[in-house]
């Protein structure tokens, strides 16, 4: 088999109200931008990939397109060990390729990804739902409205503000209670005497952990932060491959790991990761970039295949106005089915592609 055919085409999905605009310390947002990658193989089959291309400068569709026909046309779309080797792309680009690769894998042997990635161990995959920073009386109104909607975790942004993040936990909490598990994401927004700040104020509210409080580098920040504080740290920004986790572990600078397709390289990283986490019994959660189908089924296999996946995936899926494939996923009391259908899963719809088509 052999690759005959690859496109690129950039979308951009609105979200719904409420979840609109989704905001975080660093930008509010009221749509999502994917790139959304479609390879053709001389047995006729077609694989469909996704990459996030969120908030990226001089983005241009066209470019991507030409860089991956340069490189993939010709290639067998099987050999996924190859292509981890060999790719030179950008990591976010890459990663839509592979995902689509393994599309193509799972089609041509009739399984879906998860059964290549060795099974399937968790027939529904749990989410979390994740939601931009809030004022005390809307987060309550959200948590409530999350807890109606079956979900059991919620995940915010946060790091605009110290007493900010405060009341808006204390909002969740005021209105729900410990009915959902509570996340907060200031991504990075904090120095190390910060974060050990509002660890001390968050101890109170049962948080499951506070992710990426502080900078990415040096990890030393992170493990002396673990030290003092009871509130459990995660890291994402840290987490970019398998060597990375190995350091954060030597360190020990995180109770969770959080990869991400799109910044590990793929579904096969982010699987690797879970491997060194299941080693050191570690939990880890698939993060999401307002993800739309077909990143969206990575995610769901990933997690229904990896045992250190135990933990609610991130996700802000039931936000869009509409997903591009034929059959959306639906969420139901926190949870996605595992599709059993052949590779991912999913079918890009052309006519939603062209709707939400980007021209660059």
């Amino acid at each position: 088999m052999r690759v005959i055919d690859v496109s690129v085409t950039i979308v951009e999905v609105p979200q719904t109200s409420p979840l609109a605009p989704y905001r975080s310390h660093i930008r509010s947002s009221s749509t999502t931008q994917s790139g959304i990658v479609r390879v053709e193989t001389d047995e006729g089959l077609v694989g469909w990939g996704e990459h996030n291309v969120n908030f990226l400068p001089n983005l241009s569709g066209r470019r991507m397109e030409q860089q991956v026909r340069e490189w993939l046309l010709g290639r067998d779309p099987q050999n996924l060990s190859a292509f981890h080797r060999d790719c030179p792309l950008e990591t976010r680009l890459k990663s839509g390729i592979e995902l689509a690769l393994w599309d193509l894998c799972g089609k041509a042997a009739g399984l879906p990804v998860a059964a290549l990635l060795g099974g399937i161990i968790r027939p529904r995959v749990e989410v979390a739902a994740c939601m931009g920073i809030q004022t005390y009386e809307r987060a309550g109104e959200f948590a409530r409205w999350y807890v109606e909607m079956g979900f059991g975790t919620l995940k915010t942004k946060a790091g605009s503000d110290m007493t900010e993040d405060l009341e808006m936990v204390r909002g969740i909490r005021d209105a729900v209670g410990d009915r959902l598990k509570l996340r907060i994401d200031p991504n990075r927004a904090y120095s190390p005497q910060q974060a050990a700040e509002l660890c001390r104020q968050l101890e109170q509210y049962n948080l499951e952990y506070l992710e990426q409080p502080i900078p990415a580098e040096p990890l030393s920040d992170a493990r002396a932060l673990r030290r003092q504080t009871r509130v459990p740290i995660a890291l994402n920004e840290s987490v970019t491959d398998s060597a990375s986790v190995i350091a954060i572990f030597n360190a020990d600078a995180a109770a969770f790991i959080l990869p991400d397709t799109h910044i590990a390289g793929g579904i096969w990283p982010c699987v690797k990761i879970g491997h060194v986490c299941e080693a050191a019994g570690v939990p880890c959660i698939m993060h999401c970039g307002h993800d739309l189908g077909p990143k969206t089924a990575a995610m769901i296999h990933v997690a229904a295949s990896s045992p250190a996946y135990s933990l609610a995936n991130d996700t802000t899926y039931y936000g869009l106005v509409e997903d591009i494939v034929t059959i959306p996923f639906q969420i139901e009391s926190g949870t996605i089915s595992v599709p059993d259908r052949p590779g991912l899963g999913i079918e890009v719809d052309p006519e939603k592609l062209r709707k939400y088509r980007v021209d660059c």
